[in-house]
């Protein structure tokens, strides 16, 4: 190579070490492959047939997320298996509340430098949520960008795609006044309300990841990277029942925000939620920063990870079997108030 010369890797590019991740993970993925994969992992498209001995009239449901700066916590704490199931479960959830079974999964990981073995872990997450969730992980894409990424930052975001027939697409058309409101908990921030988590506990706090918690029973990094729970294998029993009429991903926006868009016109919900169901975490929270009850509602799902709403004949017997508890009621709208606390 001539002395003036310079290549992809004096760029902070390096391909070798891409290749390497690559090879590290090949087996792993397609351990995530069922029938209906057709392709291999490095092609430049994933192939997936559609089993219309499952689904009659199936139609896609498709959902694109990311993990927010939940990942500036994994940094801090050097842990990076978490936040990879994180990502395939919240667009598991994001799917679900259409009724929708995921069939596969792509991701994008975006890095300052390419490190093959924090690669490896970060795909093992995906990998590990994707068998759990029965979902393939059929593609993705590794970028090494040091222009745009510092050299230990990365981000993700994923994509994913999965079917409902026709004729069970949620939310129903009958969630009407008098349905009822279940609570399935959440495991903690899941991926929402980090940036302002962060400025409390970091910041005004002056809190480590390594700050171990008495109120918690655990550190801090532990609370902050607990899994972004999955809600599919507790609801898939329910999802073709007619009397589960909707549900609703408690995300970003918060009970409020999440819960409005599964409501009909003329149809308000009454939220009972006292402070002592509030999860510690959040109170540390709150305490911390002075935060406002509405701020709080508006940024955490405060230990409701997602809604059911359903006839009250089948309350019971999805509080019995999988652990919800009374989160509330429908009424006939009043005001302009989709979701009221009360």
């Amino acid at each position: 190579m001539p002395q003036d010369s310079i290549d992809y890797k004096q760029a902070g590019v390096d391909i070798a070490a891409g290749e390497r991740a690559v090879d590290a993970i090949k087996a792993k993925v397609r351990s995530t492959y069922g029938k209906n994969v057709l392709s291999e992992l490095g092609s430049f498209g994933g192939l997936y047939r559609v089993d219309l001995e499952e689904f009659r009239r199936p139609i896609l449901v498709s959902s694109t997320d990311g993990v927010g700066t939940k990942l500036l916590v994994a940094i801090r704490a050097g842990v990076y298996d978490t936040v990879g199931q994180d990502l395939v479960n919240h667009c598991v959830n994001d799917i679900l509340v259409q009724g929708a079974i995921p069939q596969f999964f792509l991701d994008y990981i975006g890095v300052g430098k390419l490190e093959p073995d924090i690669i490896e872990k970060i795909i093992d997450g995906f990998v590990i949520a994707c068998r759990q969730n029965s979902c393939a992980l059929i593609g993705g894409e590794m970028a090494e960008m040091p222009g745009l990424y510092k050299e230990k930052d990365f981000d993700l975001a994923g994509t994913i795609v999965g079917m409902v027939e026709a004729d069970q697409l949620l939310p129903r058309a009958g969630v009407a006044a008098g349905d009822v409101l279940l609570a399935l908990p959440s495991t903690g921030l899941h991926t929402n309300g980090y940036s302002l988590a962060r400025k409390v506990l970091f910041e005004r706090m002056g809190l480590r990841v390594d700050s171990y918690m008495p109120e918690l029973g655990e550190s801090l990094g532990e609370a902050l990277l607990k899994v972004h729970k999955s809600y599919l294998n507790e609801l898939k029993p329910y999802l073709t029942n007619p009397k589960l009429k909707a549900l609703a991903h408690i995300t970003g926006g918060g009970i409020g925000g999440n819960l409005a868009r599964v409501l009909p016109a003329g149809v308000q919900a009454e939220i009972e939620l006292k402070d002592s169901e509030i999860p510690p975490l959040f109170q540390i929270i709150q305490k911390g920063g002075n935060v406002q009850p509405d701020v709080m509602r508006q940024s955490f799902n405060l230990g409701i990870g997602m809604i059911i709403v359903c006839d009250q004949s089948l309350a019971g017997q999805i509080s019995s079997e999988i652990g919800t508890r009374y989160l509330g009621r429908l009424v006939k709208q009043e005001d302009t108030a989709k979701v009221i606390f009360v």
